[in-house]
């Protein structure tokens, strides 16, 4: 006697409105390679950014402000998209990006709203027993003169690059490598709001406020007293940094801020005054411990083993003059740079090992679900043969 069996029902597959979307996607997007040249259109809309990106620096019309660069990298990235992948892909990937930072820029200053005191001698005291002298003092004194010099053009500049090299570096990654970009944005996101927990726990001035500021102005550890909006010739005795004794005529016998001043020899005057519009919009008293310092170094650590010799001397030659900017143009202490270069490697062991913990866990659970499928799948034969004996013993009995 043969064995009828029923015809099972089959379903035809349901294809999902995401997975139309894509298909329309890359037909519109193959319709359009073929008919437009797509490598032209990229490279004419690249040029017309960046002539954009020149004229609105020359006129003073864009600024240096973190929302700003990103809206401009985020343009640029979609014209460099053009023929090579989604541009839709840029708002997905930078979007979330450019909230983190957002949400960090809103938060910087919260310690004033929570009465945290703000430390004036802290790092002043830390500087003069490591050194026994104020470096930012001795360096100006050694180094500075009347007039801005030549190579106080290379220090404005990398003072200024800080703003813009961690986003243009994130954008040739992301260009590059996705997965590479996702690590350095969770480095560089994390960095940053360690640094705001060390700017709310324990606010402190830089030198350059120091500079305007007497003991006496400063005892109740106010984060904006009075002093710090006065010029910095009015305070008397160099404040609490000390006297300054310049060893070049005509240069000024106190601690300046001058992290701008190298655009005067270029006669470049809107680049320094767009720079310090946005120092003054900033929170003053974030030194501890210094991003400036620790993003740097986390760039040449990060990109260490993803550079030949020439990139590795490039990044750590960066962060290293980055360092003595800081120092002698009275923007952080020495002591601000260690804590901000310990932040980077913290961040960066952290983040390895947090990764490799993720990765670990992803593979045990799609080991668990491969041998789940596999047991459902024996189970499911089992049954079957369970089922196909119990058939042929009710056909026996038949016959």
């Amino acid at each position: 006697m043969t064995e009828l069996q029923s015809p099972q029902k089959t379903d035809a597959p349901v294809t999902s409105w995401y997975a139309r979307t894509r298909f329309a996607e890359f037909a519109a997007a193959r319709l359009i390679s073929e008919r437009v040249n797509l490598v032209l259109v990229r490279r004419v809309t690249v040029t017309i950014w960046a002539a954009t990106i020149i004229v609105l620096l020359a006129t003073r019309t864009m600024s240096f402000g973190r929302s700003y660069v990103l809206v401009a990298l985020a343009l640029g990235l979609a014209a460099a998209s053009i023929g090579r992948r989604n541009i839709l892909s840029v708002v997905r990937d930078w979007l979330p990006f450019g909230v983190l930072l957002a949400v960090y820029d809103s938060t910087r200053g919260i310690a004033a709203f929570l009465g945290m005191p703000t430390q004036w001698h802290l790092a002043v005291d830390a500087d003069r027993w490591m050194f026994h002298v104020v470096p930012t003092v001795w360096l100006q004194e050694h180094l500075k003169m009347a007039e801005a010099q030549w190579w106080e053009v290379f220090t404005s500049f990398v003072y200024m690059s800080y703003f813009i090299v961690p986003y243009a570096v994130a954008g040739f990654l992301w260009l590059k490598d996705r997965l590479q970009w996702r690590r350095f944005v969770l480095r560089l996101i994390t960095i940053f709001f360690i640094g705001l927990i060390g700017y709310i726990l324990v606010p402190a001035a830089p030198p350059w406020a120091a500079a305007k500021c007497t003991p006496a102005e400063v005892a109740d550890g106010s984060a904006f007293p009075l002093c710090i909006t006065q010029p910095v010739e009015d305070a008397p005795d160099g404040g609490l940094l000390g006297p300054v004794q310049p060893r070049h005529d005509g240069a000024q016998p106190y601690v300046e801020r001058i992290s701008s001043r190298g655009w005067d020899v270029l006669h470049i005057g809107p680049v320094r005054e767009v720079l310090e519009v946005g120092q003054k919009k900033s929170n003053q008293v974030a030194a501890i411990p210094s991003l400036h310092a620790g993003v740097t170094a986390l760039l040449a650590m990060f990109m260490w083993g993803r550079t030949r010799a020439f990139g590795r001397t490039m990044y750590t030659g960066y962060a290293l003059v980055m360092a003595f900017t800081l120092v002698y143009s009275a923007e952080h202490y020495v002591i601000d740079l260690f804590l901000g270069w310990g932040l980077a490697a913290l961040v960066m062991v952290g983040c390895h090992y947090g990764e490799r913990a993720w990765t670990n866990r992803k593979d045990r659970r799609l080991q668990a679900d491969s041998q789940a499928a596999f047991s459902r799948q024996d189970q499911a034969v089992l049954e079957g043969a369970r089922g196909d004996l119990v058939e042929d013993e009710e056909a026996d009995r038949v016959r």
